[in-house]
């Protein structure tokens, strides 16, 4: 993820050229990540519920990617004013999980749920949703002017698919998902940093995901600054 917001950032600033909205080398890459986000999402529902959280820490959690999408909509209305973020990926979350959380007793239900809210968009799409207060339906006719779209459909369903695959792990092979830390040792020590470096980003997977960019950015910047070269505003 980081690598790729770079390489769009070296874009942006016409350091290199790269079109993120149509060429399929970034566009695919794009599909990918966000897929892989959204499983892990749903997959940290499934173990949240096998835990027993309860729903004023999962409020406390919600609330702060609600703040977050604000602030990402907020940031991305100074830098694309024409084309800012009004339902990027935090936004997307912050529906979709409510709806995970209360569907979640439906279990191996929603593998074949997820499938038809990922076809639904192919199937059905009208004007209506076009706009920007009821595209995050996701049933628009074409794709809104916007640095970051994440709908509800079809990406509720790639969620679904991770809260049902990981609720299946949990209930038939647990210690799949309970591998111990490696302690490390002399031969180890590296083993160890890299898998404690791991859990550490994703412990604080949320921060990450905010600061990456303005640090790149003031970095990249930074840089330019340095060799003489005008920094883009």
């Amino acid at each position: 993820m980081a690598a790729f917001h770079f390489s769009f950032d070296l874009a942006n600033w016409r350091l290199i050229e790269a079109n993120f909205y149509s060429d399929p080398l970034w566009t695919t890459q794009r599909t990918c990540i966000l897929s892989t986000f959204l499983i892990c999402a749903g997959a940290g529902q499934a173990v949240a519920t096998a835990q027993g959280q309860s729903w004023a820490r999962f409020w406390r959690r919600w609330a702060q990617i609600v703040g977050c999408a604000l602030l990402v909509t907020l940031g991305s209305w100074f830098m694309f004013p024409q084309s800012y973020i009004s339902f990027g990926v935090l936004h997307g979350m912050a529906v979709m999980l409510i709806v995970a959380r209360l569907s979640a007793p439906l279990r191996l239900w929603l593998l074949p749920l997820g499938a038809v809210a990922v076809a639904l968009p192919l199937l059905v799409s009208h004007p209506w949703f076009d706009t920007r207060a009821t595209n995050w339906i996701g049933l628009v006719t074409h794709k809104p002017i916007t640095e970051d779209f994440v709908p509800v459909l079809p990406w509720l369903g790639v969620m679904w698919w991770g809260l049902a695959a990981t609720q299946f792990v949990l209930a038939k092979c647990p210690h799949v998902l309970a591998a111990a830390s490696p302690q490390g040792d002399r031969n180890g020590d590296n083993h160890a940093f890299a898998w404690r470096a791991l859990v550490t980003l994703g412990q604080w997977s949320l921060t990450f995901y905010m600061v990456h960019q303005p640090v790149m950015l003031a970095l990249l910047g930074g840089a330019l600054w340095l060799t003489g070269r005008p920094v883009p505003m």
